[in-house]
């Protein structure tokens, strides 16, 4: 039986669904907006209270985090927070993950599970690994990625979370090449693996993650155009066709969607996961430098300009890296990976910076608990002939790195660097008397040494800093004491040294 307006009611319905359904799915093809997150990482000497850092993020307005591993401590304190997680699983894990659903369900059910429900952690990701694919690991872990997602995925089922949470794998932009973005490819020896990989993703809902850094194309590169690493336009674009690209971030994006697109999945969202400037350890790595990138990006994604290849069409999110200087991570890639927070160790504004969240500028770190206003530097009524084998010691341990060619503090001199080295040791050492020793070249003072931008810290007393006496990082003795030697040429003779080096 026909009933009168049914076809009108039915046409209109099925128009309604039809908007609904885009509204719904609309981020798959279409990107409304882009939110901005940091990434939050703990290879610290001196931790605030990890209370403390999700203040700190509130505080901030900042509603995505990102984190490098499943740190219970960090976990319960984002508990009933409202901020969206993504969690990530360290490399050295996946070959276990990969061959083990038994061990997959152990770690959701661990790290995951233990912290969701009502008022729990709001966790979204999960990220498989990070960067597995960079050339530098020469294949050691690409061949457990995606056994250890279907896994992953699989246990995310048994546990009813699969709908809510994407598996995702954070990639470096190293994984695809090209000499202009229209015919970016991933490297020939990933095509097989991102192949399934990029189909996993799809048929699971999740986006692309990428990792891009124009900081190390600049770097790495001498021949890089300075200009082209950031936003405000460059003498040196690059023409791609019908397309021109101004900055080098765009240019990274477009190569990525071109070689999804090779692959068949051109439309696939993509995720920024980690992009920075770091603001020390490095020539190019400064304030200016880090606030002028910083501020430029989230202009740009805030204001939806997308790229020549989706124009309009910001990436999903935007993961900042990062949210706090990092002093005990290793520097093998170079000094300035312990330099890349906005904020630095003690959660202190670097630099004015509007995240486009509804403040116009940070806000600091509240009730961070300091130790007492003093400090380790070098005795004046000493002979320092013989302080080298000192300054390894300090060195060793604790972060010097501002003290390299380039750093905040390369030019304070020999007892500047000296009294430099004394200070980060003794304040690791949570300012114990005798680590202030140093056979007698060191003295405490209660006057600030600190000399314009080279600023000597002061420890935080929270419980979980790490002291870490007399353990180095897995570099060699042999750099550090290269570096260290450095250190005390100082000067005239340091930048000599380097340049003879480099030759």
């Amino acid at each position: 039986m026909a009933v009168p307006g049914a076809g009108i009611m039915g046409s209109s319905l099925s128009v309604c669904v039809m908007m609904v359904l885009l509204i719904m799915f609309s981020g798959w093809v279409l990107v409304a907006e882009s939110a901005i997150g940091v990434n939050w990482g703990t290879v610290s000497f001196h931790k605030l209270k990890p209370s403390t850092v999700v203040d700190l993020l509130k505080d901030n307005n900042i509603q995505k985090v990102k984190l490098f591993e499943a740190d219970p401590l960090v976990l319960r304190a984002l508990v009933g927070s409202g901020i969206q997680v993504m969690v990530g699983i360290p490399n050295e894990m996946l070959a276990t993950l990969s061959s083990s659903p038994a061990a997959a369900d152990l770690w959701i059910r661990q790290n995951v599970s233990a912290y969701m429900g009502k008022g729990g952690a709001d966790i979204r990701y999960i990220a498989v690994g990070n960067e597995p694919f960079l050339t530098s690991y020469a294949g050691q872990f690409q061949s457990y990625v995606v056994p250890a997602m279907v896994n992953l995925q699989q246990s995310l089922a048994r546990a009813n979370l699969a709908g809510y949470i994407k598996l995702v794998v954070p990639c470096n932009a190293d994984a695809y090449e090209s000499n202009v973005p229209s015919q970016g490819a991933f490297r020939p020896e990933l095509t097989q693996i991102m192949t399934q990989l990029v189909s996993f993703l799809n048929s699971n809902g999740s986006p692309f993650v990428v990792n891009i850094y124009p900081f190390l194309s600049l770097y790495q590169n001498s021949d890089f155009p300075q200009d082209y690493a950031f936003f405000e336009g460059s003498t040196h674009p690059v023409i791609d066709g019908a397309n021109t690209y101004y900055n080098a971030f765009d240019g990274n994006l477009d190569t990525l969607v071109a070689a999804l697109s090779k692959l068949g999945y051109g439309q696939m969202p993509i995720v920024i996961g980690e992009v920075g400037w770091p603001t020390d350890g490095a020539i190019a790595a400064n304030l200016t430098a880090a606030r002028v990138f910083s501020q430029g990006l989230i202009d740009r994604v805030v204001g939806d300009k997308g790229t020549p290849l989706r124009p309009g069409v910001p990436p999903m999110d935007v993961y900042l890296f990062s949210l706090l200087d990092e002093g005990a991570k290793s520097t093998l890639p170079g000094s300035f990976e312990r330099h890349w927070g906005i904020f630095s160790f003690d959660g202190q504004a670097k630099y004015p910076l509007d995240l486009g969240l509804g403040n116009k500028k940070l806000k600091n770190a509240r009730n961070v608990e300091y130790l007492p206003a003093r400090w380790c530097v070098a005795n004046p009524y000493r002979d320092l002939s013989d302080v080298a084998n000192h300054m390894k010691i300090a060195c060793n341990v604790a972060d010097c790195t501002t003290l390299e060619y380039g750093g905040s503090c390369n030019g304070i001199g020999e007892k500047g660097n000296i009294s430099y080295a004394f200070n980060s040791f003794y304040q690791l050492q949570m300012q114990n008397e005798k680590s202030c020793n140093f056979d007698g070249l060191g003295m405490i003072t209660f006057l600030d040494p600190s000399v314009g931008q080279c600023k000597f810290l002061v420890g935080v007393t929270d419980t979980s800093s790490s002291l870490r006496p007399y353990q180095r990082e897995s570099s060699s003795i042999d750099i550090i004491s290269k570096q260290i030697d450095r250190l005390y040429l100082g000067g005239e003779h340091l930048v000599q040294m380097l340049q003879d080096e480099n030759r």
